[in-house]
């Protein structure tokens, strides 16, 4: 339907104008893994592969970051996602009777 508001186009003079829509970027979540005392490094880097499907070489890199700066990358999700791999990670963690913290945050 030509006539309807909705689908004309502004004109200003001669020029044709759109209106343009805005689109939201989704926002994204870092999951990060943080450096404790007590959990094994050979456990992290398993939790890296398992879970967000590094390579042993990626996983053994963001393991030592882990080790050395006090907290590391393990992925970048969506807000739903990011929080599930949280919740799933520290569910099978405790099963593994590692006290290993994770945490989403925004990007």
């Amino acid at each position: 339907m030509a006539n309807d508001p909705r689908e004309r186009e502004d004109h200003e003079g001669d020029l044709a104008t759109q209106k343009k829509r805005k689109v939201e970027k989704v926002r994204r979540y870092k999951v990060l893994l943080h450096n404790d005392n007590y959990t094994t490094m050979e456990f992290v880097v398993l939790v890296l592969v398992k879970f967000f499907h590094r390579t042993d070489t990626e996983a053994t890199h963001i393991m030592l970051s882990v080790h050395h700066k006090g907290s590391g990358v393990a992925g970048v999700y969506t807000k739903d996602v990011a929080e599930t791999k949280v919740t799933q990670v520290q569910s099978f963690a405790r099963q593994h009777g590692m006290p290993l913290r994770l945490s989403a945050e925004p990007e």
